[in-house]
């Protein structure tokens, strides 16, 4: 601790990003189709920010309730896995370069994947996935529930907002840079080198990183297998996702990351986000504390074939 304290005191002031930071925010990576243009006036961002379903149904769900209301009827779609009230999706859209942005995603120019017929096949086995409740073992179930990565992309890269948890703490070092991720209490220890070789695939891509002026250049190959697979950001072993991070203020990082790769898209692409200073600790995010829900999850799978005959689910 002593020695990461005195390498980032040593570090110049613009290239010293140590601290916690948030891209909580109402935009999402793709533009969604209501929304036509790159941008929106403030009016316009205000507007839609009061009538966004996740924020109005945490603001519902954080009204006092009646202490002798019965309990809720039994139904097969018990809904949400928690109550809307955790959700902190943001409460703006977020603001790049002195604009709103209705997407992250700034080339292609309409702000959505420019998924090849391989990428566009991912996607719909990855929503199928994410609604998987019956199981034969667990290696069916998504790599976030699991609790092996964050869930929507939060960890990278490139770093993606989520419905909460969209906060980050970065260690600057002359050596290292290493970004703790909330959702997940994922870590990404980069070494600051200027050898871009690589040979691994971790969980979040086997990455190095250095220094262009004060901008440090974060490059990432050989994301893992599953992850890749998985997306939101789909990523094969001809993958490589350059990040940028660079003080745009005291309290402000201009982020932008760009893709590359053939397999899952027809086109490089590019995407830009501001992370704001949070002032504050993040703690341990236990996920399924013990794995108790993957337990849940099987058993329940495995009841339902029992009540079923045997019949697989």
């Amino acid at each position: 601790i002593l020695t990461c304290a005195t390498q980032v005191a040593a570090q110049p002031a613009a290239r010293d990003f140590s601290g916690t930071w948030s891209n909580a925010s109402l935009t999402w990576l793709e533009r969604p189709a209501n929304l036509k243009g790159r941008t929106l006036t403030e009016d316009e961002a205000k507007k839609l920010a009061a009538a966004d379903p996740l924020k109005r149904a945490a603001e519902i769900d954080s009204r006092p309730t009646d202490p002798n209301a019965p309990p809720p009827p039994v139904t097969e779609a018990l809904g949400a896995a928690h109550s809307a009230v955790f959700l902190d999706a943001g409460s703006a859209f977020g603001k790049v370069k002195g604009e709103y942005r209705t997407s992250w995603i700034v080339e292609p120019a309409d702000g959505r994947l420019p998924l090849t017929e391989l990428g566009r096949k991912r996607s719909a086995e990855a929503a199928r996935m994410r609604g998987r409740m019956d199981p034969d073992g667990p290696e069916e179930l998504a790599p976030n529930d699991r609790c092996l990565i964050g869930s929507r992309g939060s960890g990278g890269p490139g770093m993606l907002n989520n419905v909460y948890n969209s906060n980050y703490r970065f260690l600057s070092t002359p050596d290292a840079f290493v970004v703790v991720v909330e959702m997940g209490f994922g870590v990404r220890a980069i070494p600051v080198l200027k050898d871009k070789a690589a040979a691994l695939h971790p969980w979040m891509g086997d990455s190095t990183a250095w220094w262009e002026g004060d901008t440090l250049v974060i490059e990432t190959i050989n994301v893992h297998p599953q992850q890749g697979s998985f997306g939101p950001i789909f990523l094969s072993e001809k993958a490589r996702v350059t990040e940028r991070l660079s003080r745009a203020s005291a309290k402000e990082l201009a982020y932008e990351f760009v893709v590359e790769d053939p397999v899952h898209y027809t086109q490089t692409w590019k995407a830009e986000m501001t992370l704001y200073d949070l002032g504050d600790e993040i703690y341990e995010y236990a996920c399924h504390e013990g794995n108790y829900a993957l337990t849940g999850i099987l058993g329940g799978a495995r009841a339902k074939e029992t009540a079923s005959g045997g019949a697989p689910p």
